[in-house]
């Protein structure tokens, strides 16, 4: 079997793909952003030779544009990324045998609700450009009806490789005797390893639609960065703040857990605790 990773090089979700799937026997490659500037002109081209080179089993998108706040500013550049990227692919995949996997977000959902969202009954209402974008990007691949597509949604992530929400909460602990998070916003914290095993199993399974991917379990902000800091025993207070405290300048769902009923449905699998993982994360470090 063979993967090409869009974002695989450097991307928090696309490194550990690339573990998982080596570690399977999959034939990996994951050409960095300079084997494909997105912004030429010949962009459709480039990347269609670039998989036609690889011949792959499977493509895993897994490049987006995920600066939320930069996004109400950056408007074009984030749709190019999260809408215009993954609809060029599904046209390519179109006249190729192998399954595409695309990498969506909870940011889909305006968070109005108080139970977990699932991938097919509930309405999706995105509050920021950023979660907009993302919309477009699934209605996009949905709209070509493609045989062998994968949209999973996933959320919060932290994971070994680069700078994420857990680590710059531990960095910032270190530094400082005392830091404030907001309590105000509940979601589905997720380790990327597992994202990637969860992934990797329900490609195995001939899966295709929309799925939702995240560890069980869930957790404010704050819960995860209280967490956090007590697994690397640092001595810092986090202090709870509601999300007045700490403006952005894009809107955030309050709420947005994601149900995964329908991945242990096509899998068996029932992902682990964020708890656990997390504990995992931060013997890592």
């Amino acid at each position: 079997m063979k993967a090409l990773i869009l974002g695989g090089k450097t991307g928090l979700v696309g490194q550990a793909l690339a573990t998982a799937l080596k570690d399977s026997g999959w034939e990996v490659s994951a050409p960095g952003r300079e084997e494909f500037d997105v912004d030429a002109p010949d962009f459709a081209n480039r990347l269609e030779a670039l998989i036609d080179a690889s011949e792959p089993s499977c493509v895993f998108n897994t490049i987006a544009y995920t600066k939320v706040d930069a996004a109400e500013d950056e408007p074009k550049i984030a749709a190019l990324l999260n809408q215009a990227l993954p609809a060029t692919l599904g046209r390519i995949m179109q006249t190729r045998h192998g399954t595409l996997v695309h990498f969506s977000t909870d940011f889909v959902f305006d968070g109005k609700k108080k139970t977990p969202y699932t991938p097919q009954q509930d309405r999706t209402a995105p509050l920021c450009v950023y979660g907009t974008t993302k919309l477009a990007g699934e209605e996009a691949l949905l709209s070509l009806d493609l045989p062998r597509c994968l949209i999973i949604r996933t959320a919060w992530l932290f994971g070994p490789g680069r700078r994420n929400f857990v680590s710059a909460i531990l960095q910032a602990s270190k530094e400082k005797g005392a830091i404030n998070v907001v309590d105000d916003q509940v979601g589905s914290p997720t380790y990327t390893p597992d994202l990637a095993q969860y992934t990797l199993k329900l490609v195995e399974s001939g899966a295709s639609g929309i799925f939702h991917i995240v560890n069980s379990g869930e957790a404010s902000r704050h819960e995860l960065a209280v967490e956090a800091v007590k697994l690397a025993q640092v001595e810092c207070m986090v202090n709870p703040i509601p999300s007045s405290g700490y403006p952005q300048k894009a809107l955030r769902p309050a709420y947005s857990v994601l149900n995964c009923e329908d991945l242990t449905r096509m899998t068996g699998i029932t992902p682990r605790a964020w708890t656990q993982a997390l504990r995992e994360y931060i013997a890592t470090l």
